[in-house]
C-alpha cells in the first residue's frame, strides 16, 4: 500500500477544494498563498496526478482532484466525529457504563429491572447493547457482558449471576388442555428458535433426547430469536422451551405455565463478565453490586 501523503498537504487541499480559492484557503489556514501553492504541488507529486486545472481562472479541480476531495472530506469528517465522540465519552465516562447481552435477556430480564437500579443510582446511565451473537463479546467500549453458558471464559472477570434451567412452557389454557388430553411433547405443536447465532442454547431435539423422549412428529413454527418465539407462545401457537432469563417473570405473573415435570438442569447459568479495563470504575462496581443482589434475592424467593 502506498504511504499516505502528509496530513498537512491533505488538509490544505481540502480547504482549497471546499472554498474554491487558494487565496481564501491561505487566509483560513493562516499561511501565505505561495505556501498553499507549494503544498498542492507537493501533493500532486506525491500521488502522481494533477489535481487542479490551472489553465482556468480560477483554477478548478480535475476529475482526480474531485475524487480525492470527496475522499478527504469524508475521511477528515470521520476523524473529527471520532474525536468528538471520544471527548464526549471521556467527559461522561464516570457516569456511564455499557453492557452487552442477548436480545431475550435484555427484553425479559434486564430492562424490566433497570428502573430499580436507576432509583438507587440516578446519576448512572446504563447503555444496553443486544448484538446478534448469543455470546456477547467483551471488547473496547463494552464494560460488562451478561453471558449464558458454563462460565469458562478467560477474557475478563467472570461472576456467576444465576443458574438456568430449561422447561417447556405455554399459555396456561393450552398446557391444561394438552395435559387433560394426555398428549406427549412429541405430539404437540412446538415453537423453535433456530439461528446460527443461537448455538449455545439447547434446542427441542436436544431437550427431548436428554429426557429420553421421542422426536417431535411435526416441524412446528421456527423463529430466529426468543422475542418472536415468546409472542407466538403467548398467542397460543404451541409450546416453547422456557428459560428463567426469558420466561421466568411470565411464569411468576401467571401468564405462562410450565409443562409439569418438564424442568431440565443442564448445568448452565448466566454470568456477569467484566472487561479488565473496566474493573474498578464506580458505575461498573455499582451495577455489579446491584445485579448480584438482585439475582440473589430472586433466588431466595424461588426457594
Amino acid at each position: 500500500m502506498q504511504p499516505l501523503p502528509p496530513l498537512r498537504l491533505l488538509t490544505t487541499f481540502a480547504e482549497v477544494a471546499r472554498l474554491g480559492s487558494m487565496q481564501e484557503a491561505a487566509g483560513r489556514l493562516n499561511v501565505t498563498r505561495p505556501a498553499v501553492t507549494q503544498a498542492l504541488k507537493s501533493l500532486e507529486v506525491h500521488i502522481g496526478l494533477t489535481l487542479l486545472d490551472r489553465s482556468r481562472k480560477p483554477a478548478r479541480l480535475t476529475d482526480a482532484g474531485q475524487q480525492l476531495a470527496w475522499a478527504v472530506e469524508a475521511g477528515l469528517g470521520q476523524i473529527a466525529t471520532a474525536i468528538a465522540d471520544m471527548q464526549a465519552a471521556a467527559q461522561v465516562e464516570e457516569g456511564q457504563l455499557t453492557l452487552s447481552c442477548t436480545l431475550g435477556m435484555a427484553t425479559y430480564w434486564l430492562m424490566p429491572r433497570l428502573p430499580q437500579f436507576y432509583a438507587l443510582h440516578p446519576d448512572v446511565t446504563v447503555n444496553v447493547q443486544a448484538p446478534s451473537s448469543d455470546l456477547p463479546a467483551l471488547r473496547p467500549g463494552i464494560d460488562i457482558a451478561l453471558r449464558y453458558g458454563s462460565g469458562g471464559w478467560t477474557d475478563g472477570q467472570v461472576v456467576p449471576l444465576f443458574d438456568e434451567e430449561v422447561c417447556p412452557v405455554g399459555r396456561p389454557d393450552l398446557v391444561e388442555r394438552l395435559q387433560a388430553e394426555t398428549r406427549s411433547l412429541s405430539e404437540v405443536a412446538l415453537i423453535h428458535v433456530a439461528s446460527p447465532e443461537a448455538r449455545h442454547w439447547a434446542t427441542w431435539s436436544e431437550y427431548l433426547q436428554q429426557r429420553g423422549l421421542a422426536a417431535p412428529k411435526t416441524r412446528g413454527q421456527v423463529f430466529d430469536n426468543y422475542v418472536q418465539a415468546v409472542q407466538a407462545m403467548q398467542d397460543g401457537r404451541g409450546l416453547m422451551l422456557g428459560w428463567r432469563s426469558i420466561t421466568g417473570d411470565l411464569e411468576r405473573d401467571g401468564s405462562v405455565a410450565r409443562w409439569p415435570g418438564g424442568a431440565l438442569d443442564l448445568g448452565t447459568g448466566y454470568h456477569l463478565c467484566i472487561r479488565p479495563a473496566a474493573g474498578g470504575r464506580g458505575p461498573v462496581e455499582a451495577f455489579q453490586a446491584w445485579v448480584l443482589a438482585q439475582a440473589a434475592a430472586e433466588a431466595g424467593e424461588a426457594r
